[in-house]
């Protein structure tokens, strides 16, 4: 039994490989442009450490006032209830 491979694999795999080390070359400038935002996320939806937990998403209420997302910088003080310090 002979298993056929495709020519297209091989460039398939260069091309998410490519992707992949794009994405982790910019991730620190990405991440400077970015400020944390308190108050303003859903239950669950918070990017990560509240004052009870170091997990995302374990905002127990809307509006949590010691969770944050990330958001553009500049955003959080255009946010009704944003705030870049926990309260």
């Amino acid at each position: 039994m002979t298993v056929k491979t495709s020519t297209k694999t091989p460039i398939i795999l260069a091309a998410a490989m490519a992707a992949a080390l794009a994405t982790t070359a910019t991730a620190p400038a990405y991440a400077a442009e970015m400020e944390k935002c308190y108050g303003i996320t859903k239950a669950g939806m918070n990017d990560c450490q509240t004052a009870n937990s170091s997990c995302a998403g374990t905002a127990k209420m809307d509006h949590q006032k010691d969770a944050f997302i990330a958001v553009p910088k500049g955003t959080c003080d255009k946010i009704a209830g944003g705030t870049l310090k926990p309260m």
